[in-house]
């Protein structure tokens, strides 16, 4: 959050008197608009309480003090029959003292007794696009800062400070906000282990409805992003209000839609019993609860997320480079020969970086042994690492490798010698997980050992890149008698960013068990996420498609497995594996030294595609046009100034109709021609027609509005087929 400018200190225009005389001459300090993107925010500050929502959704345009005097007066509520005898507000951080019935957003008690706090706004600094309000009740404190940025995304963070003089034992701080009375449908995400994000959608129902993550991490099952809107809405239609919890720890997503209130969505951490106590002058700090709000469905909550992901100032920048990740190449068995030969075929087909994954460390045979000893297996790599990562490196690429920071097996020298750095104790009958258990991070001695130990490899051997994974969901972490999820996250945290500030240019993905850890917390530390464990690419369409509703293409780790996948047993074709990965940040996940001549020259082909594209793949406009067909899915990529376009049609099940729906593209320039065909460097898929559509073969020029409206025949692919068009904007003489 940027830092606000207090009131009295913004130019006196910001500061405008009221200009009629029947307005309440104290409303423009009570009301606040903000704007961005074609979004507009209004909140009512109270004379005691917190602030309260008016408004989140469509853009008003330019609002005087009087209009939003006048608003605050039309969203004014009644008082209901057998209710409270005086109107309430639904605020910020919606509480019983309030009227609130429902989850509250706030809950806490000191030694046994329940905090009701009666707010009073004590301070207000307001700047563009953001507002930040401070408030007191008795033994309390609350800052409560609202920002609304270029893209239309809001951001709320909300820190609680205990003033009192009795430890305050935190149960509850969750951020919410007012969504339309037109709302009626739910969006959420389920999954597990190479089946993550799938969207679950049901009718709203009344009362208040809690999604809760308890795995530790932000888990395979995780509601990823919850959205409401109207009903029926769709990937390009309807209104739609989302929120994500940009943490990596245990979460709660909530709606709520009760009989006094209009609908509402937030989100906040899910704390354990006693996880939080707060000593007298501690503070608690909420992760940010990131909210998006859409009129064009859920492809426009994601375009704004996408713009506003990538406005951070540390955002990836530069080509996105084609990875080779050696796991399912050679698994546990590193042998310099080998790698090196790989490594050569790789270079030889365009790969630019290179990443040496789990087996090269002390002990590492297999996935039982050697976890937490950090240090380079002297009997595999008894000159350590410097002749592969010479060679890749003289070969033109980046060299990278594989870490597990927060896991330790058993059978290692770190868990042997220090038993107190364990999250749970190996003697207290926890269930070991893949053979590993947990490291506390939270733990001083742990964390530096962690932070020295993988720095000194880092800066040894200068890798340009880190794989960091995380195996297991923490099941009892406790430290000390005390529930630890939420203090192991945040060392998880300090600990990428001390060692992102040790090695400035050491670029990290997070992987969890594949797509455990996709989350907005994890990736301000890092610049990359592996989306799953699969690479079956008919998994991998759906996987990727709602993974990119909160990520652009550029952080979501895609990359081409071997014929048959190692996690489902099913074969796909190389031209559909190649086009599944395209969009993405590619990569290869495939032993090139059992390649044919063929396969490596259609590798090279697909990967000089993907390095010429991605300039476009990773900064346009990502859209999921409706294909009409079950069977089939389709993903655009439109340029910024509608220059270009790429889309791709990919079946993954048979049709119910011998002749394809036509295939619209909306989003372009609609009165500019578009030269359409096949992307030149992928083979066009053979399809199950007898004869196919002719313009396959010499494309097609026609306008925008035609190829939105209209759209072309495309092909009737057969499952495990995909084909990928270039459109290109004809220049006017």
């Amino acid at each position: 959050m940027s830092a606000i400018a207090p009131v009295s200190s913004l130019p006196a225009r910001d500061r405008r008197p009221y200009p009629r005389g029947a307005a309440d001459p104290a409303a423009e300090e009570r009301i606040r608009l903000l704007r961005g993107g074609g979004v507009a925010v209004v909140v009512h500050l109270p004379e005691t309480g917190l602030p309260e929502v008016l408004h989140w959704g469509r853009d008003l345009g330019e609002l005087d003090a009087g209009d939003l005097d006048q608003l605050r007066l039309a969203r004014s509520r009644p008082v209901s029959p057998s209710a409270l005898d005086e109107p309430w507000p639904l605020t910020l951080l919606p509480g019983e003292h309030d009227g609130w019935e429902g989850r509250p957003g706030f809950a806490a008690h000191r030694d046994g007794r329940a905090e009701h706090p009666r707010w009073t706004v004590t301070e207000t600094e307001t700047g563009p696009g953001a507002l930040r309000v401070r408030a007191a009740a008795d033994g309390l404190a609350i800052d409560c800062a609202i920002a609304l940025d270029a893209a239309g995304i809001v951001r709320v963070e909300l820190e609680v400070t205990n003033t009192g003089a009795v430890p305050l034992a935190l149960a509850a701080l969750e951020a919410a906000l007012p969504v339309g009375d037109r709302v009626g449908e739910v969006l959420d995400f389920t999954g597990r282990w190479t089946r993550e994000r799938v969207p679950q959608r049901r009718t709203l129902a009344q009362g208040s409805h809690v999604r809760e993550t308890r795995r530790g991490r932000t888990g395979h099952d995780a509601p990823h992003v919850l959205a409401l809107g109207t009903g029926g809405f769709s990937a390009d239609a309807g209104e739609v209000w989302a929120v994500h919890l940009a943490w990596s720890g245990d979460a709660v997503y909530r709606h709520d839609a009760l009989p006094e209130a209009g609908p509402l969505l937030g989100a906040g951490p899910l704390l354990r019993p006693g996880e939080i106590a707060l000593a007298p002058g501690e503070a608690f700090r909420s992760p940010t609860a990131v909210f998006a709000w859409s009129d064009e469905g859920t492809d426009g909550i994601g375009v704004r997320l996408h713009q506003s992901v990538r406005a951070r100032p540390a955002h990836p920048q530069g080509p996105r480079p084609v990875v080779l990740n050696t796991w399912e190449a050679v698994y546990f068995q590193h042998d310099l020969g080998k790698l090196a030969t790989l490594a050569e075929t790789a270079a030889a087909v365009g790969v630019e970086r290179f990443v040496l994954d789990d087996g090269w460390f002390r002990g590492r045979r297999d996935d039982t042994t050697g976890l937490g000893d950090w240090t380079v297996d002297p009997d595999i790599w008894p000159q350590g690492l410097h002749p592969i990562a010479d060679r890749v490196r003289s070969l033109g690429m980046q060299f990278g490798l594989w870490f597990e920071p927060e896991m330790v097996n058993p059978d290692s020298e770190i868990a042997r010698d220090h038993p107190e750095w364990m999250l749970q104790p190996l003697d207290a009958g926890i269930r070991a997980w893949r053979g590993q258990y947990v490291l506390n991070l939270a733990h001083p001695a742990a964390f530096e050992y962690l932070l020295d130990a993988i720095s000194a490899i880092v800066g040894e051997y200068r890798l340009d890149y880190i794989k960091w994974d995380q195996n297991r969901d923490l099941i009892e972490a406790v430290h000390d008698g005390r529930a630890n999820v939420h203090r192991h996250t945040e060392a998880v945290y300090r600990l990428l960013d001390h060692l992102r500030a040790r090695h400035p240019a050491l670029e990290i993905e997070s992987c969890a068990s594949g797509g455990a850890r996709v989350d907005l917390g994890i990736l301000d530390r890092t610049d990359r996420v592996w989306a799953s464990d699969t690479n079956d690419p008919i998994e991998r369409l759906a996987i990727q498609r709602w993974t990119e509703l909160l990520l652009p293409l550029e952080l979501i780790g895609s990359h081409i497995g071997p014929p048959v996948a190692h996690t489902t047993h099913r074969a796909a074709s190389l031209d559909f594996r190649i086009a599944v990965a395209l969009f993405g940040s590619a990569g290869i996940e495939w032993d090139l030294t059992s390649c044919t001549p063929a396969e490596l020259e259609q590798l090279r082909s697909g990967i000089a595609c993907y390095r010429r594209l991605r300039g476009l793949l990773h900064t346009g406009r990502l859209t999921h046009p409706d294909t009409g067909d079950d069977g089939a899915d389709a993903t655009a990529v439109i340029a910024e100034d509608h220059s270009r376009a790429v889309v791709r049609l990919a079946r993954h099940a048979t049709a119910n109709r011998a002749l394809a729906p036509l295939l619209r593209i909306p989003g372009l320039d609609s009165r500019a021609r578009y030269r359409v065909a096949p992307v030149a460097e992928l083979r066009t898929p053979r399809g199950l027609d007898e004869t196919p559509p002719p313009w396959l073969r010499d494309g097609l020029l026609l306008p925008g509005a035609a190829l939105a409206d209209v759209g072309l025949q495309p092909p009737l692919l057969a499952p495990g087929e995909a084909l990928v068009l270039e459109l290109v904007r004809e220049t006017r003489d």
